[in-house]
């Protein structure tokens, strides 16, 4: 294998590496983001939610609905819920 070939190896792996371990973070800060003190990041987190239904996120909208005290929040995540709910049923 040449240096060229080598090279290029460490640089993808890194490359993934680095994109994996990026994802993983901003993952978890939408989560992190639904029990938010801002509305907007409450906001942000739920267009983040909408993008992956499933049973799991039928489990963390139920609690996100009993929590949320804004209004307009509050509709958006049970309008949420109800997609999710239809779609698994």
């Amino acid at each position: 294998m040449s240096r060229r070939a080598l090279w290029f190896g460490v640089g993808l792996a890194g490359g993934v590496a680095a994109g994996l371990w990026w994802w993983r973070r901003e993952q978890e800060r939408h989560q992190r983001g639904l029990y938010s003190k801002r509305p907007l990041a409450r906001l942000a987190a739920l267009g983040w939610l909408r993008g992956r239904p499933g049973v799991e996120s039928v489990v963390i909208l139920r609690e996100y609905v009993q929590w949320e005290r804004h209004p307009v929040l509050q509709r958006r995540a049970r309008r949420l819920l109800a997609r999710f709910e239809n779609a698994l049923a």
